[in-house]
């Protein structure tokens, strides 16, 4: 085999694309694996990795990050319940998860290109495909895997574009660590809109964050609404009463946005959310190609959550090519976890929308501050082991029974 030639070339360096690269490349595979992303640039994500992705990849825990084992979730009228988590998630920078990942993948064999591979780049061949980077050196392959994000060149090309109302938005700030006071990793749900905020304390800095669909998508509204959360944060952290929704305007509140406006740093980023009925019609794999994480569309409409689905989509995908049926991973990832994807569009309306008579994350919260049965539901929503399948239901059977 000539030097340029692989047996699959993946675009996209993320958790999906360096993931599948080591396995592949632990088995044999000979694997290019492109990263086009600019040196020390993060991916906008809050970084959060569950529970349950944890227990399946326990090694995660040695890339260079953050446990959490305690939460604060706030209602969309700012009521707080405190959660003490039975299983720690983990909070990483991008950058040094990813790199974790991509550490590993060559280390297993996988040769890591430093180039961005665009639409143009790519050509479809009789014996597969060939990529050209912008050092004009082409690389051939009988399969090509997009692990290029939401945005993805591949999946575009080879899947079709996704609508605006298969499509999620994410956005923030990384602020510094303040100066006194604890730092507690805080989900609220937004009052008013579909989705809701986070901040997740990393080692250097706190990444703030709102997550909403793109249909509902205003920028401006939705940008206010997020410096109200974050100046409430921090005032919090003051010891100072406040509510985590609405602290503009007073002198404290102005003096805190007066110093984190000069040194906050924006990101912004699309998630793939997609409509119940486009899962039945859009494809992960064909003839020498696939699709992993984000590109494919792999995230929980409810919670934009991808990194779970990014690394085993990445595992599914490269057992079945290392058992020489590579056509096997769209029937394989559709029965580990695409039918809780699938219900979780369904649901994503109704978790945001009205229970009896207000919105069911309002009540879900007010429910589990009064009541040790709901608070256990919640924080295995939190830890991923607790599905959207007959969530309502097993809220109202917990919520019905005595203390």
């Amino acid at each position: 085999m000539k030097s340029n030639e692989f047996d699959l070339l993946i675009v996209g360096a993320g958790p999906a694309g360096s993931f599948a690269a080591e396995k592949l490349a632990r088995g044999g595979a000979r694997v290019a694996l492109f990263d086009g992303r600019p040196e020390g640039e993060p991916k906008a994500c809050g970084g959060g990795v569950t529970a349950k992705a944890l227990k399946a990849w326990p090694h995660l825990l040695n890339a260079v990050g953050r446990t959490v084992d305690e939460l604060e979730m706030y209602s969309p009228s700012g009521k707080r319940l405190h959660l003490r988590l039975d299983e720690p998630f983990a909070i990483y920078s991008r950058i040094a998860f990813d790199s974790y990942l991509r550490d590993r993948a060559r280390e297993a064999g996988a040769e890591v290109l430093f180039e961005k591979i665009t639409a143009r780049g790519i050509t479809r061949t009789e014996n597969g495909w060939t990529l050209r980077g912008r050092n004009h050196c082409d690389r051939a392959a009988k399969v090509l895997v997009g692990a290029d994000g939401a945005n993805s060149a591949i999946a575009k090309k080879l899947a079709g574009p996704l609508e605006a109302s298969d499509m999620e938005v994410a956005f923030g700030y990384r602020t510094p660590l303040p100066d006194n006071g604890e730092v507690p990793t805080v989900i609220a749900f937004l009052p008013g809109w579909v989705g809701y905020a986070w901040a997740f304390p990393r080692l250097d800095h706190i990444s703030f964050g709102i997550a909403t669909t793109q249909e509902e998508f205003e920028h401006k509204a939705l940008d206010d609404l997020l410096w109200q959360f974050i100046f409430g944060y921090y005032r919090q952290r003051e010891n100072l009463m406040a509510n985590i929704w609405k602290n503009v305007g007073d002198p404290a509140a102005v003096a805190i946005e007066k110093n984190l406006r000069a040194t906050a740093e924006r990101y912004a980023a699309r998630i793939p959310g997609l409509a119940d009925g486009t899962w039945d019609r859009r494809r992960a794999c064909g003839k020498g190609w696939a699709l992993l994480g984000d590109a494919a569309g792999f995230a929980d409409p409810v919670t934009g959550e991808g990194i779970y689905y990014a690394l085993r989509s990445a595992e599914l995908f490269a057992e079945a090519f290392l058992e020489g049926c590579p056509e096997e991973y769209e029937q394989r990832w559709r029965k580990d976890f695409g039918s809780e994807l699938r219900r979780a569009s369904q649901m994503r309306r109704r978790f945001y929308g009205n229970f009896w008579g207000a919105p069911f994350t309002e009540r879900m919260i007010e429910f589990a501050r009064g009541h040790s049965g709901i608070k256990k539901v919640l924080g295995d929503l939190v830890a991923g082991e607790q599905g959207y399948v007959g969530l309502k239901k097993k809220l109202v059977r917990r919520a019905l029974r005595p203390l």
